[in-house]
């Protein structure tokens, strides 16, 4: 039974070092971006092609956001295999594991037709539409001075008084 409880240990130690040594990858539909992920979906490596010359800011943002959920959601399948690998005997554990990596990084939701229904031409449909005029600048609040000291000991005061 203690060999036993050792062993088991030992697995569990072994799985512990493989889950952090693993690492996934994704890139966007249109391979612009590349994000590499470790294996708490840490940001380890972001490449990006030159084609994003011709893109606008939004267009590499949603590149690289789409890369980075696909990196994310195939972490949980990738741990599966590693624990299979090194603690098959215990598929509860398992289970409990990657079922909370699913919770956390769900699979991306699929990316809107641009050229469907209800997409915009001309520009991205979740880029915002350019105000007609800018607004007005904000004027600063003029400071009141504290209260005169009344004897009061501070009561019915404020509490607090910038200086």
């Amino acid at each position: 039974m203690v060999a036993q409880a050792k062993q088991k240990a030992q697995r569990y130690r072994a799985m512990q070092q493989a889950v952090e040594q693993v690492s996934v990858s994704a890139a966007s539909k249109d391979g612009t971006a590349t994000v590499t992920v470790d294996s708490a979906g840490n940001v380890t490596d972001l490449r990006i092609t030159d084609r994003v010359r011709e893109m606008s800011g939004t267009q590499v943002a949603k590149a690289v956001l789409s890369a980075l959920r696909t990196a994310q959601a195939k972490l949980p399948d990738r741990l599966g295999e590693v624990m299979a690998e090194t603690i098959g005997d215990d598929p509860q554990t398992r289970d409990t594991i990657v079922g909370s990596y699913r919770a956390k990084f769900p699979e991306p939701e699929p990316e809107p037709d641009e050229t469907g229904p209800g997409a915009r031409i001309g520009r991205l449909a979740d880029e915002p539409e350019a105000a007609s005029t800018p607004p007005p600048p904000q004027r600063p609040q003029p400071r009141r001075p504290p209260p005169p000291d009344d004897d009061d000991e501070g009561f019915g005061g404020p509490v607090m008084i910038r200086e």
